[in-house]
């Protein structure tokens, strides 16, 4: 994978905010299996997904990850709530700096014809 590419999806503020929320790998006892892969590679992979609507299967192999793996890795990530995490971190992060303004947040909004 390009440095570019990758220090543009994922730069050194976001990964440094992710990698402690990621969980680890331990080897497996019985041995064998695939060799670990470089989260930051993974993580980058999975970005690029998310964020350019490409199809899993269609992954460029540029980022040394296969779609099988970036999409595994997503379903696992998923589950341990690294998603909700992160997001509470960057928001923590953000109001520590004093960069959120509350007053001007939108949770969600509607719009339905009102019925009589």
């Amino acid at each position: 994978m390009s440095g570019g590419l990758s220090k543009r999806l994922v730069p050194d503020g976001l990964w440094a905010l992710v990698a402690p929320l990621l969980p680890s790998f331990a080897a497996r006892p019985q041995g064998g299996g695939t060799a670990p892969r470089d989260e930051r590679g993974v993580f980058t992979a999975v970005v690029y997904v998310l964020t350019s609507e490409c199809a899993w299967r269609q992954l460029p192999y540029t980022f040394g990850v296969s779609p099988a793996t970036a999409h595994r890795r997503f379903a696992m990530w998923t589950e341990a709530g690294v998603w909700r995490r992160l997001h509470r971190a960057v928001l923590d992060g953000l109001g520590a700096r004093d960069e959120l303004d509350w007053a001007s947040v939108i949770v969600d909004a509607a719009a339905a014809r009102a019925r009589r």
